[in-house]
């Protein structure tokens, strides 16, 4: 079988990336073309993200794509969840706001009154999370000007295509997805004050959008169809975790941590629901059972305070090298504490949690750092054990925090589990993969896909220490 060729949009909270994925009989790799930054931007009415950059930085990274590797065959494309963007006659309305908006607060007391979380539960399957888009949508202003809303993904894809869709993984986020049967919960939505006209037509990862708009076949050097993938990007990054058995658990780690195993029905128990276990939607229709556990956010943003301070770059690897040097137990806080969820200064709100034990040195600041990340995915790992009632033997750890040595080890000894680590990029893997099987040029089972990834990106394993 010859080696077939896709590109991958890659979008994270953080940072973006256009890649090259070639498939073929024991081939499955990644060529980076582009990586661009991204994060929040402040605006008068609040948070938002820099889109129009964002939607340029596709572009070119598309175009020079086409230009490395003229063979590529269409486009997917993933992102980070809950965020979109409102469109009328075919144009962005306003530029997204960032899910860390204040405003998210007032649309979940509005919400609740008229929805309590334990109806909202039963019927999306949905952890609460502040920043979901139905308390989004409930305090939206423009809601009733739009023609229909885009989660992040779907709007780059509307853009690129004309064709207005809601990728279901994705869709599964909004908390508008009925979760026994996938489709948009139009009578909740109407409750809320939320038009379900604006609703997209839902389909599933594999489908074709659509194809380039003409003008920007141009621009980008081919006529390509975009084809929809598990644009969630843990949806992604889950189809590369290369489970090997049903009983492995599995963390997509970046800025945040997604905890949780893949099931094929959900468990909407109280204890589940007091858990704050969530059940997005997953390729094939799996179920993500999962909860999200502040990642290294706490530690890139520590990072980056430390650096405003000093005025210079720290050494991130040094850091954490001296960083596994220390010795004894460390002070561990609460990685979901609320306090933790908006940007700035968070050397000082860690410490504030910390109290008096807080660490004197960097070193060993991150060291409390990485070890309060590694207990919360040790208790999230234990209580996805519970509540589904199965055993686990293993995790996988995928996705940027594979490379963090320290943080594979801690999450090791603190669940007493080997930790397999990789592939890194996992999300980009899952993106070129449901491509290519909807190209006819991969495997048709998820298991299949995932072999292929195992057998292309052996992980390295951590195992557990006394």
């Amino acid at each position: 079988m010859s080696t077939r060729s896709v590109a991958a949009v890659d979008l994270g909270a953080s940072s973006g990336r256009i890649m090259i994925g070639r498939i073929g009989e024991g081939v499955l790799d990644l060529e980076l073309v582009s990586r661009f930054p991204n994060g929040p931007v402040e605006r008068a009415d609040g948070l938002h993200w820099d889109f129009g950059a964002l939607y340029e930085h596709v572009l070119d990274g598309l175009a020079e794509a086409v230009r490395r590797e003229p063979g590529i065959e269409s486009i997917g494309i993933d992102s980070w969840a809950v965020d979109y963007g409102l469109v009328k006659d075919g144009e962005l309305l306003a530029e997204p706001f960032h899910y860390r908006d204040e405003r998210t607060v007032r649309g979940v007391e509005e919400v609740h009154s008229i929805a309590p979380f334990p109806e909202l539960y039963a019927r999306n399957g949905l952890q609460f999370l502040p920043f979901n888009t139905l308390y989004q949508y409930r305090v939206e202003t423009h809601l009733a000007e739009a023609d229909t809303a885009l989660l992040i993904p779907d709007l780059l894809a509307f853009l690129l295509t004309g064709t207005a869709a809601a990728e279901r993984t994705n869709a599964s986020t909004t908390g508008l997805l009925g979760v026994a049967d996938s489709e948009w919960d139009a009578a909740l939505a109407d409750r809320l004050g939320i038009p379900s006209r604006i609703l997209p037509t839902l389909i599933d990862p594999g489908a074709t959008v659509g194809r380039l708009r003409p003008e920007l076949a141009a621009r980008i050097g081919k006529d390509l169809p975009v084809i929809a993938v598990g644009s969630h990007d843990t949806a992604s990054a889950v189809v590369a975790a290369p489970l090997s058995t049903p009983h492995s658990a599995y963390i997509s780690c970046g800025t945040w941590g997604l905890v949780g195993i893949e099931l094929t029905a959900p468990v909407l128990t109280d204890a589940a629901r007091e858990a704050n276990f969530t059940h997005e939607l997953g390729v094939d229709r799996r179920y993500r059972f999962l909860h999200n556990v502040t990642g290294l956010w706490l530690l890139s943003e520590t990072v980056r305070a430390w650096e405003a301070e000093d005025g210079s770059a720290i050494d991130l690897p040094a850091l954490l090298a001296a960083a596994s040097e220390v010795s004894g137990e460390v002070p561990l806080f609460d990685a979901d504490d609320p306090s933790l969820s908006a940007p700035g200064d968070m050397p000082a709100r860690i410490a504030a949690l910390l109290g008096v034990d807080a660490p004197a040195s960097r070193p060993a600041f991150a060291r409390s750092i990485v070890e309060s990340i590694a207990s919360a995915f040790a208790q999230a790992v234990q209580t996805a054990s519970d509540l589904s009632g199965r055993e686990l033997d293993r995790i996988h750890l995928v996705g940027g925090g594979s490379l963090n040595r320290l943080l594979c080890q801690a999450t090791a000894d603190r669940t007493g589990l080997p930790v397999l680590a990789g592939p890194v990029e996992a999300t980009a893997l899952g993106n070129v993969l449901v491509q290519a099987r909807a190209l006819g040029a991969a495997p048709s089972s998820l298991e299949e896909l995932r072999a292929l990834v195992a057998a292309t990106h052996e992980p390295e394993r951590f195992d557990p220490r006394a």
